[in-house]
């Protein structure tokens, strides 16, 4: 498992980077058998966002770290740097540009884009 991570560097300039999930076996819901599991990490919200078809906001650097989780549709994202991604339905996308120059987004698909945010600040 991996996920989409789009950063800033000191300069402002926006990247990507692919990030791969550390996974254990170990006990989670007994007395069921152990699965692969990664780490907690602490988050203060969920959100659920939805982007009609069509959508092509400005550039923006993402207001606080949040993790994208998307369910439906896809959007293209371009970061400072002109790297492009694809975010489509089970892609994730860690968003931690929250200074510099930041990332366009925009809607590819005919389906509206749905996805459930988890915010960490």
């Amino acid at each position: 498992m991996q996920y989409h991570h789009l950063f800033a560097d000191t300069d402002g300039e926006s990247h990507w980077d692919d990030v791969d999930i550390a996974l254990q076996e170990r006990v989670f819901a007994p007395p069921a058998k152990d699965i692969e599991i990664s780490d907690g990490t602490p988050v203060t919200s969920q959100l659920f966002l939805r982007l009609r078809s069509g959508w092509d906001e400005p550039i923006h650097p993402t207001p606080v770290k949040q993790m994208l989780i998307c369910l439906r549709g896809r959007v293209a994202v371009t970061a400072s740097n002109g790297a492009r991604r694809e975010i489509g339905p089970g892609d994730l996308w860690l968003m931690e540009d929250k200074h510099g120059k930041g990332h366009h987004t925009r809607v590819i698909s005919d389906d509206d884009f749905e996805c459930v945010i988890v915010q960490y600040e």
